[in-house]
């Protein structure tokens, strides 16, 4: 049981599986094998960066890389496909397959990931009337048309065709969604029908409810959990009696809400419960093994009943391998449990044993960088995006929009003295003007209790800008819209005749934001960043460079906003933290001049900062709960 050449692959019949169960043993290609497998996604790795990575997971001494396929990451508009550029599913899987790696594919539909809405699309979700994750009908013909799309891609690569998949997973964790065992069954079929004839397994939580649910007659059932390996062993064993025990995801870290903890997992607590785990005889995959990051607006939320958790920018998640691919001392520790059980055939293979993989990637010096220029925000949202007169404000659904800001204006007549201004249903935070004046920012769970504004008996440009904070992708509240749900009331009295501008960040051209607001704001002399006061800017700055490299940038007494380098949305920062840092691989800049664009919300700091090494918050040990 060696770790294996791509070329072995050719041994497999066309059709048969390469990897089966065999009783309580997991064989491949006849021989009895342990998968030791660690995720790491395509979509949250630039794409110069992929072979980096899952070299540095081989180094660790992984035979096996599985990855999710997220449903809005490549079908954002119903109909429009796009597996191109860092989309391209396909170059990822046969890359890895390139190194020696088996592949295993998480397609779901539904993959959760702390992915926003789950990788479901937001048209969908945005169907009227639409059940989801269940047999109802016009789900089912929408994921039929998707899996149309994307199964045939992934059928070519399967082992016995000559690829590196060696397993597919179906649905995702549905245990902890529902018990509609006809849907999993069509989920299974669905997947049989369009050529997948490799392994098939369900993840579920080692619970009977979650075992209840989710797992199928007849088809493989990993378990996902991040402790008391034997525990899980013994409730497999006990409901579906001998077959191979497999962790489709071992927790050896956590990802992170803003405002909450950074979570974080010691490396020999993690390493302990691997070795029980392999001594049990089973096989395993790290989740992650690399985490990367949410670029963009691509981070999720969660909903813990009374809150909600957006996810942050990161999704370093702890891993062995760091966001910027350094090696950790997590690292070190599961290679070495890795390496004691070589008896099972879990040996690194000598290239991969090259110093090479274990040395940090080189970054730029620290240095500051100056906000260039700024300009106001509102004048720059205003003739941003494309708008919609409604006797209402309209939700993102309603726009047909996914992510980023709403700006919604209305001239009701204010009161004269004070009154409350409250929206109802909104989702998720919004920041609330009067002619042009910040005077307050209402947040999901108490913007019914509203703010205090002042009014002199006339009419007032009221403006709401509304942020979505990312799709939850996790639960009962799974595709939940955004926007403003409810009605905006003055007192109690119900504000009509609004206009609602959409600007969705992540497909606006940043030059083509930077250059809006007055008609002739292109070629106007930028404002000067101290005459703009405490309310939102753009700001920018220009980097130049010899060559690029990594590199973290923080923006020390910023509030919040997004970041774009180039012409690339990076991501969401937030002064709650815990994250401070955002991580900028080297493939987004270039020699010589680079720009960097703020969209700050509300007030600016200092200087934007460069720095050698992430700071993603005060670490706190992440206990596991089931």
């Amino acid at each position: 049981m060696s770790q294996h050449d791509p070329a072995d692959r050719a041994s497999s019949p066309a059709g048969g599986q390469t990897l089966r169960a065999d009783g309580a043993t997991l064989v491949r290609d006849g021989v009895p094998h342990r998968m030791l497998s660690g995720s790491v996604h395509y979509f949250r790795v630039h794409p110069d960066l992929w072979e980096d990575r899952l070299l540095r997971l081989r180094a660790m001494g992984l035979n096996t890389v599985d990855t999710y396929v997220p449903w809005n990451w490549h079908e954002a508009a119903r109909g429009t496909f796009d597996f191109t550029g860092w989309r391209d599913v396909e170059r990822f899987v046969r890359l890895a397959g390139d190194l020696g790696l088996d592949v295993v594919v998480r397609p779901g539909p539904y993959i959760c990931a702390e992915w926003d809405n789950g990788g479901l699309p937001a048209w969908l979700t945005a169907t009227p009337g639409i059940r989801l994750r269940c047999s109802d009908e016009a789900y089912l013909a929408a994921v039929a048309a998707w899996f149309d799309e994307l199964l045939p891609r992934i059928a070519a690569l399967q082992a016995n065709r000559g690829g590196p998949v060696v397993a597919v997973q179906v649905e995702n964790e549905y245990g902890s969604f529902g018990d509609d065992h006809a849907y999993m069954a069509w989920v299974h079929d669905a997947l049989v029908e369009r050529g997948i004839d490799e392994l098939l397994f369900t993840a579920d939580g080692p619970t009977d409810l979650m075992l209840d649910g989710g797992s199928l007659p007849g088809v493989l059932a990993a378990a996902t959990f991040g402790s008391r390996p034997g525990q899980a062993l013994d409730k497999l064993t006990a409901r579906r009696g001998e077959q191979p025990f497999v962790c489709a995801e071992f927790w050896n870290g956590w990802f992170d809400h803003w405002g909450d903890p950074h979570h974080v997992r010691g490396a020999d607590s993690a390493a302990a419960d691997v070795r029980d785990l392999l001594d049990l005889g089973g096989s395993v995959s790290l989740y992650m093994a690399h985490g990367g990051t949410n670029f963009g607006l691509t981070a999720g939320a969660n909903h813990d009943g009374t809150r909600l958790q957006p996810t942050v920018t990161s999704y370093d998640s702890d891993a062995a391998v760091a966001e910027d691919g350094s090696v950790t001392p997590k690292f070190f520790a599961l290679r070495k449990v890795l390496s004691e059980h070589a008896a099972h055939g879990t040996r690194i293979p000598e290239d991969a044993q090259d110093d090479r993989w274990i040395v940090p990637s080189p970054k730029l010096a620290a240095r500051a960088l100056p906000p260039v220029s700024t300009r106001p925000l509102l004048p720059a949202l205003r003739a941003s995006g494309a708008a919609v007169v409604r006797s209402s404000p309209l939700t993102f659904e309603e726009l047909g929009q996914n992510a980023g800001l709403v700006l919604h204006t209305a001239t009701p007549v204010l009161p004269p003295g004070d009154s409350t201004l409250s929206v109802l249903g909104l989702h998720d935070r919004a920041t609330v003007y009067v002619d042009g004046r910040e005077v307050g920012v209402l947040e999901r769970e108490t913007s019914h209790r509203g703010l205090t504004v002042h009014g002199e008996g006339v009419p007032v440009r009221l403006e709401i800008l509304v942020e979505n904070l990312g799709r939850i992708n996790y639960g009962p509240r799974l595709g939940e819209h955004k926007g403003i749900l409810g009605d905006v009331l003055v007192e109690r009295r119900i504000v009509h005749g609004w206009t609602s501008r959409s600007l969705p960040l992540d497909l606006l051209p940043v030059d083509g934001l930077w250059a809006a607001g007055e008609p002739d704001a292109a070629d106007a002399p930028s404002v000067p960043r101290h005459a703009v006061g405490p309310q939102g800017v753009l700001a920018r700055t220009a980097l130049d460079l010899d060559e690029p490299a990594d590199t973290f940038l923080t923006l020390p007494g910023w509030t919040k906003g997004f970041v774009w380098v180039n012409d690339v949305l990076l991501g969401r920062y937030w002064e709650r933290g815990p994250q401070h840092t955002l991580y900028v691989p080297a493939p987004l800049l270039r020699a010589g001049s680079n720009t960097v664009t703020v969209l700050e919300l509300h007030a600016v700091g200092s200087d934007l900062e460069l720095t050698d090494e992430a700071v993603l918050g005060e670490p706190e040990e992440y206990v596991e709960e089931l």
